[in-house]
């Protein structure tokens, strides 16, 4: 497994990242499995959210591992916050006692990196600024990011935060594929040519901040998967050519794809399946060529210029 240097930080961490959304309904042999195939594997980032499950995902996932010093230093643990039932809060309570919350459930002292989970409208800056230091220097949390927002919230936020923003969770695939449509058709009057999102895409590279794709194979808003369903005929024969020819699954080649754009993308799996976890880690030592890269892309139904 390739690694990661996140920049302004210490952290050198997996380009994999295993998603811990799914894990609530599973037994704790099934998680205890699956983390430890993904840690055979090189995985060692491990994405968690408050919300995930009612808590029971973070929850599930120390008990079923038996936390414990030795293993908790081996992963990298990040977590979210801000998504109420029915609301946003971004509000210095709010990000305390989640947090405070989260610990409790993982069985850890602290976390690694704690995002910011979805925009709030009603933010505050001020008020998260202070969260994040108290958060800071308690030791409670290392690191911070955010999760689908666009420059000009990260700007906001960075007037009165002091640490880096270091990473922005966005939805990102080979069907979803919004931040890199706009710069390819730039100054057209098509669809593709909108930017939806202020540029995302280039203003985290200018920035050195490391966007983790998630729903690395879903379309659409969790519509469902793309590979191997019969709505992409032409974009699964493209991939399934490809995955022959390297020796590999359809799942690799769906990351590799992601792996191979030069902003150092960190994509997060959320499969629960630990043979799906191997198949998929042999994208790291995959690199795809810009011709095999923009086949795929045409092949999702996207036009080129």
């Amino acid at each position: 497994m390739k690694r990661i240097k996140i920049a302004n930080s210490d952290l050198n961490v997996s380009e994999i990242s295993l998603g811990c959304m799914r894990i609530a309904e599973m037994s704790h042999q099934e998680i205890a499995t699956l983390i430890h195939t993904a840690l055979d594997e090189g995985i060692d980032f491990f994405d968690h959210a408050d919300i995930y499950g009612g808590g029971q995902s973070e929850e599930r996932f120390s008990a079923a591992l038996d936390m414990n010093p030795a293993l908790r230093e081996r992963m990298i643990l990040q977590t979210k916050c801000g998504i109420r039932k029915g609301s946003f809060d971004f509000s210095k309570e709010h990000i305390l006692n989640a947090v405070d919350g989260s610990l409790k459930r993982l069985r850890t002292d602290y976390v690694d990196v704690l995002l910011l989970h979805r925009p709030d409208a009603l933010v505050e800056p001020e008020e998260v600024a202070e969260a994040f230091t108290i958060l800071e220097r308690s030791g409670k949390v290392r690191h911070f990011g955010v999760s689908n927002q666009n420059p000009m919230q990260i700007e906001l936020l960075r007037k009165f935060v002091k640490q880096p923003i270091l990473f922005n969770q966005l939805q990102f695939s080979i069907t979803n594929t919004g931040m890199i449509d706009a710069g390819i058709n730039v100054n057209m009057e098509i669809d593709p040519s909108i930017d939806r999102d202020g540029s995302i895409l280039d203003y985290c590279r200018l920035h050195e901040i490391t966007i983790q794709p998630w729903s690395p194979f879903q379309y659409g808003f969790f519509e469902g998967v793309f590979l191997d369903n019969d709505k992409f005929p032409e974009l699964n024969r493209a991939i399934d050519a490809l995955a022959a020819a390297k020796g590999v699954t359809n799942s690799a080649i769906a990351i590799a794809w992601i792996l191979r754009h030069p902003a150092k993308m960190q994509p997060i799996v959320g499969t629960t399946k630990p043979e799906r976890v191997k198949e998929i880690c042999k994208a790291s030592d995959i690199t795809l060529s810009r011709q095999e890269w923009y086949e795929i892309y045409r092949a999702a139904g996207n036009k080129l210029p």
